[in-house]
């Protein structure tokens, strides 16, 4: 049986000059690597005890929605400016190439809630630290990060070294 890992195509030097980009849509596009990331990211919550769990734009969605389901937890979206419709608050992410602003419902966490944040990739923690203040900012806990790959390389764990974090896949470089 394959590894997750062989269903991850690297492709090297995009979008620039040393990068290695990891491209999920790989993992997604076959059953037996969807399968086995989705029960790999399930692994990371063993014993883990959480309210709701929360997904950014949007490979967050992606992952976080099928373990949400299998846990029968509520999930919630963190999104880009601008998309969802209700009261937000939001906050700016210094991305690994520019900056953005993500935002969730005002409702979405209550005070007290445990949350559980979930994206596809750690790289520079930008986007998870800016949820993860989200979600404080609501009065939500957060008890736990997971993701199915981590680019060590980009040093996420140090912006997030607060957090509980775990990945499925580690590789050392960028």
């Amino acid at each position: 049986m394959k590894k997750l890992e062989d269903y991850v195509t690297t492709i090297p030097d995009f979008p620039e000059e040393g990068i290695m980009f990891r491209d999920v849509t790989s993992v997604l596009q076959d059953a037996d690597g969807l399968q086995l990331s989705i029960d790999g990211m399930l692994r990371l919550l063993d014993g883990v005890s959480f309210d709701v769990l929360a997904g950014t734009e949007s490979r967050g969605f992606i992952f976080g929605m099928p373990i949400a389901y299998h846990l029968h937890k509520p999930f919630v979206l963190i999104r880009k400016k601008g998309k969802l419709p209700r009261e937000t608050i939001s906050k700016e992410v210094t991305l690994e190439y520019g900056t953005a602003e993500i935002e969730i419902h005002k409702d979405a966490v209550r005070p007290g809630q445990r949350v559980v944040l979930v994206d596809d990739l750690i790289a520079t923690g930008g986007t998870m630290k800016a949820a993860a203040e989200l979600v404080e900012e609501l009065g939500g806990e957060v008890v736990k990060m997971i993701f199915l790959m981590e680019l060590a390389g980009l040093k996420g764990r140090e912006l997030l070294k607060q957090y509980d974090i775990a990945s499925v896949i580690k590789y050392e470089g960028k």
